[in-house]
Formats: C-alpha cells, structure tokens, sequence
C-alpha cells in the first residue's frame, strides 16, 4: 500500500511523529518514499546490535539497538565509519578518538579509561594497536610497539590490568593479568588475543585453572574479586558446559559456543528462581519460556530479548495475550506478579495506548507511549536516581512538580518542570538539605528574580537572574555586609 502514495504531503504528515527505526521498518524497500518523508537511518542491522542516524553532512551518530545510548559519533563513508571518530563507553565518557578505515580503528587514536585518564595513544592498523611508544608518571616505558610488535601495559581504574608481548596488533606471546589490587590473575601464553597456555589464580594467588592450547575449565572473577563464571574453554574461549554468578547467586547455567550463550536456563539473582529457559542467539534470548515468580508468563520467540512472537499467560495459565511480530495488546507483571503494564505493543515495546500501574494497583502512568517512552499522559514515577516526579508528558518531554535527590538521598532540587526542564519556581539545595537558591527559572536556567544562599543560611545574592547569569541585584558577603548592589555583565560584577 506504501508503495502506491504519490502524494508529498499526505507521505510527510502520515510519518510526522513515527519514531525513526519504525520508519526504516516501513519503507525499507522503498527508497523514492525514504526520501519523500526525509528519513534519516541510514544503516539498522538487527543482529550489530546498532542503528545508525544521518546528522549533518557526512557525520553520523550510531546507538546500542537495546538501550538507545550513544555509542559513536563520526565521519561515515560507504555505510562505514571511515575519517574521524569518537567511540563512547555505554555510562557516557569518552573511550576512543580517533581515526577510521573501512569500519576499524586505523591510523592515529587515542583510548581512553572511564575516569578520562589516557591508556593508550598511537596509530592503529585495521582496528588494531600498530605503532605507539608512552610512558607512566615515572617516566617508565607503558607500551612499545613497532609495526604491531612489541610490549603493552593496560591499566583500568584500579591500577595494572595487563603487561605483556604483542604481536600483529594484539596480545601474542608471554603475558600476565592482575586483579584489581595487581595481584596475578592469570600468567601465560596468548594467542591472537586469547588465553593460550597458562596458569590462573584468584585472589589469595591459588592455581584455579591450567589452559593448554586455549582449551580446559575455568574460573573467573570480576573487580570486586567475586567468582562470575566457572566453565569449559576451548580455543580460548567459552565452549561447553558452564555457570555464571552474580555476587556469588547463580545467575545462569547452560552450554556456551564461541563465546556466547546457546542454551540453558536464568535465575533471578535476588532469590533463585527461574526466569528464562530456552535457546540463544548471539548471546541474546531467542525461542524459550519465561518465568514469574516459577510459573510461565510468556512461551515464544524473542529478538534481542525482547517478545516477538509467542503467548503470554495469567497465573491461571490462561492465554491473556498474543504477540505477532512484537506486535498486540499486552499485560505485563513484576517481580510481586501484581499487574504493572496493560497496553499496546509495537515491535516488542509500549507503543499506543497503555497503563502502568503500582504495587498496590494504583495507576502510575495512564496514555500514550512511543517506543517504549511515555510520550503523552499524565502519570506519577520514581527513578533509579530517586527522583520523584509527578505531573504530564508532552511529546516525551515531562511536565509538572519534580524533586531531585543527592546520591545519598538528599534533596537537590524541587520545583517546576516544562518539556523536560526547569521551568517555573523551584529551589536548590546543598547536600545538608540547607537551602542553596530559591526562585524562577526558564528552560532549565535560572531567569528572572531570586535568591541565593551560603552554607550556613545567610543571603548571598537577592535580585535578578537573565539565562541563568546574574543581571541586576544585591550580593552580601557571609556577615551580611552589603557586598555590591547594582548590575551584572555576564554574570560578573560590572
């Protein structure tokens, strides 16, 4: 049917406000409509793990395909990263920069760690180390490396993660781990970056494990020195039967193929129970049975974890719903079995109408989604941050009453929000809850009249605010002597 609109603008104004990968989805195999509609993904393979966003010019923006986050951003060239680059860890800080051919890091770049701090700076051949020569604040060789020959340190957060030979770019040859604290992990022989020949220890330095020729039964440990994975290796990695924990709970136990889940069953780490069983692809679930609280919710196919199609069921067992291409009417519960979601699906997320709902049945959120955002409603919700927020959501964007919290819990903000900023009167706090600013702001700055504050309570500042600087007032210092009345220029004193 797509196929046959002639018309520009009934082709613009029915894809106005569909969500871009929906777009892609629709007209994929019409490139005369993609361009009518101006639709911008470019690139969006469902087994990368990634779509790809047109911006300006040749840049593009490339995002995890599971949890939106940004994961690139750079110049493209025939569907490839190809010129300048900046790779992302998924918490936001920068991990690479850089130059790209055909897709892979080659040519000058930089890596960095999750604290900004500098691990690595050379040039790069087809996606690997090549040419490079850094030293650590002693003025102590940190790599060597000569036509992908050489010898590296890798460092984490906590210190030494890694020294040893490399060889065409990667780990090849002699080579030891360490654990957070620098003690020995593992010690060795490498192979094309994988663990060869060796020996493993855990934190008390005992042997766990030997490996010959990539192949025999392993343990793992994560930072905090916590057992995550015991299992079977072969050619260097997992294959075979194996277990995986979470703060010492199991978390998954089945059979491993080069290196990511095949089939076997999830627990839910908090008391034990079953989850999931079934089959995997790419490490992702893909056809199985999902579990609540042990009894079957769900029986079906999945694409990235996600419900594609299958039936899902009440505690009775009843079919109360089913989902054709991750499409149909859906009710989803917790981790309590109480009844948390009822609404539309599109591709296997909130999309349409629908209602969440709290553990004591009261309604949370009551509208419209898109893509698995509330988009248009009014609602109440609490975040993993511990902000509480209650008021509407217009176009994605929330609307109402807010209260921000300190990572400790204490309060930082209260006030008024508008398309998702500060927006209104509202107040800031320090972290002792002690009053920091009170007053008006627009856009999520402070704009128009208000009144600062120091630690202890005495008046700071009292007059005018314009695009969140200082404009015109009185500033006191901390004994409440006049300090300067009259006005600002850009926030500073004329």
């Amino acid at each position: 049917m797509l196929k046959n609109i002639e018309s520009l603008f009934f082709q613009k104004n029915l894809f106005l406000h569909v969500d871009e990968k929906v777009k892609l989805k629709l007209v994929k195999y019409n490139k005369s409509l993609q361009n009518n509609i101006g639709i911008n993904i470019i690139n969006y393979k469902i087994f990368n793990g990634k779509y790809v966003v047109k911006e300006k010019g040749n840049i593009i923006l490339e995002y995890d395909r599971y949890d939106n986050t940004l994961i690139f951003v750079g110049e493209y060239l025939n569907g490839q990263r190809n010129g300048k680059g900046r790779e992302y860890y998924k918490n936001g800080p920068k991990k690479f920069e850089g130059e790209y051919l055909n897709g892979q890091r080659h040519g000058k770049g930089k890596e960095y760690g999750e604290d900004w701090e500098i691990t690595f700076e050379g040039e790069y051949r087809n996606g690997k180390r090549w040419n490079a020569k850094g030293y650590d604040s002693e003025e102590n060789i940190k790599y060597d490396l000569k036509e992908g020959k050489g010898f590296v340190k890798d460092y984490n957060n906590y210190g030494l993660s890694y020294e040893g030979e490399y060889l065409n770019g990667e780990r090849n040859g002699r080579g030891k781990e360490y654990y957070r604290n620098e003690q020995l992990k593992f010690e060795g022989e490498y192979y094309n970056g994988l663990k060869w020949n060796g020996k493993g220890y855990d934190f008390n330095q005992n042997i766990i494990y030997e490996l010959k020729n990539g192949k025999g039964s392993v343990k793992e440990y994560d930072k905090e020195d916590n057992l995550i994975f015991e299992g079977e290796y072969l050619y260097g990695k997992r294959n075979g039967k194996v277990k995986e924990y979470d703060f010492g709970k199991l978390i998954f136990e089945g059979e491993y193929i080069n290196g990511e889940r095949y089939k076997g069953k999830e627990y839910n780490k908090k008391n034990w129970k079953i989850i999931f069983e079934g089959e995997y692809l790419y490490g992702h679930k893909r056809k199985g049975k999902q579990y609540l609280k042990e009894r079957l919710e769900y029986e079906g196919e999945f694409i990235f974890n996600t419900k594609w199609n299958g039936k899902g069921y009440d505690e009775k067992g009843n079919i109360i719903y089913e989902l054709k291409n991750g499409n149909g009417t859906v009710k989803e519960y917790n981790d309590f079995d109480h009844l948390s979601y009822e609404g539309e699906f599109l591709d296997g997320k909130k999309h349409g109408k629908g209602k969440e709902f709290g553990c004591g049945g009261e309604i949370k959120f009551e509208g419209e989604y898109l893509r698995g955002k509330k988009w248009n409603g009014k609602g109440k919700e609490i975040y993993e941050d511990y902000s509480k927020f209650e008021g509407e959501w217009i176009n994605g964007k929330r609307n109402g009453k807010i209260i921000e919290y300190y990572e400790d819990g204490q309060i930082k903000f209260e006030g008024e929000y508008l398309n998702g900023e500060r927006h209104g009167k509202g107040k800031e706090y320090y972290e002792d809850e002690q009053i920091k600013f009170e007053g008006e702001y627009l856009n999520g700055e402070r704009h128009g009249k208000g009144k600062e504050y120091y630690e202890y309570g005495e008046i700071k500042f009292e007059g005018e605010y314009l695009r969140g600087k200082k404009w015109k007032g009185k500033e006191y210092y901390e004994d409440g002597q006049l300090k300067f009345e009259g006005e600002y220029f850009k926030g500073e004193m004329k």
